[in-house]
């Protein structure tokens, strides 16, 4: 086992841009509006092609079915555990809402608790997160038949480096102008409560969900914000708690040019790279990784050592199912 990259896999989206190329230098396909870019993915169909190192063309999915306890640091039979993502969201996202653990088999979905870093905003970027204090959910299905339902949401204005954490029932949306790096559960259950009276790709309406999303969304949450963390003070690597979730954790950390250091752990980590350049070394290889980079670290490796060639920011995130 060895630190793994991947072949970005790209999804045309209604709400999308070109964003992720100019940014990340993803090679996107030519003329289409790519909204998401999966990065770590073992979805059925869509399984991340290892894109380094003796097993490059190998996917994720090769690796549980024949590695998982190496990679996860236990057995397991399923899927690996997280969805790594960067969307691109030049116009709104549909308001919408994942199912809670609860409820998710009853409804015919799986439950969705994510994370969103802001890694650009443009000015007046927002958030439609959580309800409106007091709204009910006798105000919003009125709301939801006279189209004006986006007036109970609560909205956040975000810029870069922002945080915020969505578990599942939580209603939500992108706002227009928002790149962003998205940690989650392993599932693609999403139900729609409104799209903006727009059409999809294909020039027709897209599907809303009204059934499942009444009875997914936490009529008591109201208002959320941004994760409100500070860095620690550590002279080499400075970290940032961001989620502490039994799902997952998620840290956002800051290294210094030149800083070496080392990253431990018996579960899978993944690092994904928000600015500068950072070097994996292990067995006597290095492993260069620049924005918009994301890097899975098998359970199985124990010890890492890192190298920021530059001054560094990335998400450093540990798996906690299973």
């Amino acid at each position: 086992m060895y630190p793994f990259t991947f072949q970005p896999i790209f999804k045309e989206r209604v709400w999308g841009g070109r964003n992720l190329e100019r940014l990340y230098h993803k090679p996107l396909p030519p003329g289409a509006v790519i909204g998401e870019s999966w990065e770590i993915s073992d979805r059925p169909g869509d399984a991340s092609v290892i894109a380094n190192g003796p097993w490059a063309g190998r996917d994720l999915r090769w690796l549980m079915e024949n590695h998982a306890e190496e990679l996860l640091g236990f057995k397991s039979g399923g899927s690996f555990p997280l969805l790594v993502k960067i969307l691109d969201a030049q116009e709104k996202l549909s308001l919408q809402v994942h199912p809670p653990a609860a409820l998710a088999k009853k409804l015919g979905g799986e439950p969705k608790t994510e994370m969103w870093y802001i890694a650009e905003a443009a000015r007046g970027a927002e958030l439609y997160v959580g309800l409106n204090p007091g709204v009910t959910p006798a105000e919003f299905k009125n709301k939801i038949a006279d189209g004006s339902v986006a007036d109970c949401f609560h909205r956040e204005s975000v810029a870069k480096g922002d945080v915020m954490f969505l578990p599942s029932g939580r209603v939500h949306a992108l706002g227009a102008g928002l790149v962003i790096f998205e940690i989650q559960q392993n599932s693609d259950t999403t139900y729609r409560v409104f799209d903006w009276n727009r059409v999809g790709l294909d020039g027709k309406p897209r599907e809303l969900h009204l059934e499942q999303s009444l009875a997914s969304i936490d009529f008591e949450d109201f208002a959320p914000g941004v994760v409100r963390s500070i860095y620690s003070s550590n002279p080499v690597l400075k970290v940032r708690v961001l989620v502490d979730d039994p799902l997952f954790r998620a840290d956002a950390c800051q290294v210094k040019r030149g800083e070496r250091f080392h990253l431990s752990s018996d579960r899978a980590q993944v690092l994904g790279m928000i600015a500068g350049r950072l070097v994996i070394t292990h067995a006597g290889r290095d492993l260069e990784l620049h924005p918009g980079q994301f890097a899975l670290l098998p359970a199985s490796l124990k010890r890492v050592t890192l190298q920021a060639r530059t001054r560094v920011e990335f998400l450093h995130v540990q798996n906690r199912q299973g």
